[in-house]
């Protein structure tokens, strides 16, 4: 028979042998985390024309359009991939607005903050995009209320952002602060994860000089690597980076051959305690391996979310493993979002009177895609609509124009009946610029087309109007591209000498993109905006067909 005492000490010794590795078990369990991450939205809140490009599943050396994209698709994928994962995060890389379609861009992109907020972002990069209205103009997307131009003009008073923008290298240089804060941490399992947002060291040479002034844009890698005492300090181990920077892969959506770009080196020059990567700017899908971290980026226009799952550590509190995947915003697939829907409703009833304006006729689509030159069939139309418009004595007396490839969004794309409106026009030219005709010399026309290679790896070719052309020579040092002899306005060689009137966008009259030339510019005049100048040349030129792309000719 057992003695009771006997029997409870042996139980007893049983519960503490056994209890250490319990407990043990316990806190060496893995704690999971799922990071939805989103780039380059650009207020598309309805699917962008032609979808996302991936390779054919039954033929990988061949190209296919799958329908997607649209904020109502958007919300019901991120709701779905939140399903069966108790610490969820859903973030962005940059550029959620800016350069977006009119239903986005007429009301300011507030309809694209209160969509994203609506799907539950709590964090995002600031990119350069957010920039193109000016620092207060993206304070007031944070913050909310009127725009102090153009007022209240939605169907409801603009909250704010329910996200908080993160701005870890952008500093304000009268106060020497961040216009953000650098970074956030957020506790998961009781583990804190910090999630640092920036955007890229270049951002003031593609935005205009106007919005740049008093911002200080620093090193995206000197950046992160100096707030790593600092994280650590608080105890966080695991890092994750929003960047508003990329790279250009050779493979499909969820792959990563060969990838170049600039996103390259800056991974690799940060600090080793950087676990995630999540980037954005060149509008590329990719899930890479660089220098043992996992980077992505999920393509443009809302068409991915890149579902990235982590393991941490709870002993370390690091990060373990990490691997993603880039979902496809299906639109045939996914139910729309009832709440999107009604915001996109609220805003389509003030805004289809302008939108579903009849602008002309195409014959077929115009494409905003160079050929090997840099010249595209779109891009001359355009061209020659700001021609058009600043030509007259009244206007300017303007006898060429350029426009910057940047301002050329997306294609013009035929639909059956071949109507074009004014809503897809402006998605083609949604910065609404105003048009400004220069005096320049032909010398200065020389130097300026020679800015178009101040970045050799990406040259920025401007588009030119009907009578202009010109041949450069891709085996000449910078400063030397472009043949003197063989620029020429309707057949006569451009004289060095002669004064031109000359029709740019304000964006680029500031010196924008680089084009530091057309700031020496006299006699200014400025015009209509590029969008009105388009939509005019539509309804005076009709139906619009592409022109042979032969103004501008490469030689090697």
């Amino acid at each position: 028979m057992n003695h009771p005492l006997r029997s409870f000490l042996s139980a007893l010794t049983l519960i503490l042998a056994l209890e250490p590795s319990s407990h043990a078990c316990a806190q060496t369990a893995p704690v999971d985390v799922r990071i939805l991450a989103i780039n380059d939205f650009h207020g598309n809140l309805r699917p962008p024309p032609g979808g996302i490009q991936i390779a054919d599943p039954g033929d990988k050396t061949k190209k296919i359009a799958v329908p997607a994209g649209g904020s109502e698709a958007m919300a019901t994928l991120v709701r779905q991939l939140r399903e069966g994962h108790d610490n969820t995060i859903f973030v962005a890389a940059g550029d959620l607005i800016g350069a977006s379609p009119l239903l986005s861009a007429m009301f300011h992109d507030e309809p694209t903050i209160e969509s994203m907020s609506m799907m539950g972002l709590e964090l995002s990069a600031v990119g350069n995009h957010e920039f193109d209205e000016g620092k207060d103009e993206l304070l007031r997307m944070q913050n909310g209320g009127c725009h102090p131009v153009d007022k209240c003009q939605g169907p409801h008073p603009f909250p704010g952002a329910r996200f908080h923008y993160l701005a870890a290298s952008t500093f304000d240089t009268k106060t020497g602060k961040t216009i953000f804060p650098p970074y956030e941490i957020k506790q998961f399992g009781g583990i804190p994860v910090a999630f640092i947002g920036l955007t890229l060291k270049g951002t003031p040479g593609i935005i205009s000089p106007e919005a740049a002034a008093g911002l200080e844009f620093r090193d995206e890698a000197d950046t992160v690597n100096a707030l790593i005492p600092e994280l650590k300090a608080r105890g966080v181990e695991a890092i994750v980076v929003l960047i508003h920077e990329g790279g250009i892969p050779s493979g499909d959506y969820n792959e990563c051959p060969g990838i170049s770009g600039p996103i390259v080196d800056i991974v690799k020059k940060f600090d080793k305690a950087v676990d995630v990567v999540i980037s954005g700017h060149t509008h590329r899908a990719y899930v890479c391996e660089i220098d043992g971290r996992l980077v992505t980026s999920g393509d443009k226009f809302g068409t991915l979310v890149t579902a990235i799952d982590l393991k941490l550590d709870p002993v370390t509190r690091d990060v373990i493993s990490a691997r993603a995947d880039n979902v496809i915003v299906r639109t045939g697939a996914l139910a729309k979002d009832p709440e999107q829907t009604a915001l996109l409703a609220a805003y389509d009833e003030v805004a289809a009177p302008i939108a579903n304006r009849k602008a002309g006729s195409i014959t077929e689509t115009l494409s905003r895609i160079p050929n090997d030159a840099g010249e595209s069939p779109l891009g001359d139309i355009i061209a020659d609509a700001q021609l058009a418009a600043t030509s007259r004595d009244t206007d300017g007396v303007a006898v060429i124009a350029f426009t910057n490839p940047g301002g050329v969004r997306t294609d013009i794309p035929r639909k059956e009946d071949g109507t074009v409106t004014y809503a897809d026009l402006f998605a083609s030219q949604p910065f609404r610029n105003q048009l400004v005709t220069l005096t320049l010399t032909g010398a200065q026309i020389k130097n300026m087309l020679e800015q178009q290679w101040l970045d050799p790896k990406r040259p920025r070719i401007l588009q030119l109007s009907k009578g202009f052309s010109y041949v450069w020579d891709a085996a000449k040092p910078y400063g030397e591209h472009v043949i003197a002899d063989r620029m020429a306005l309707n057949g006569q060689r451009i004289d060095p000498a002669a004064s031109y009137r000359v029709t740019v966008n304000n964006y680029l009259a500031l010196g924008g993109d680089g084009f530091t030339v057309l700031k020496d510019g006299t006699a200014p005049r400025f015009g209509s905006y590029d969008v009105d100048a388009l939509y005019a040349y539509f309804q005076a030129h009709g139906p619009v067909s592409p022109a042979p792309t032969d103004r501008i000719t490469r030689l090697n």
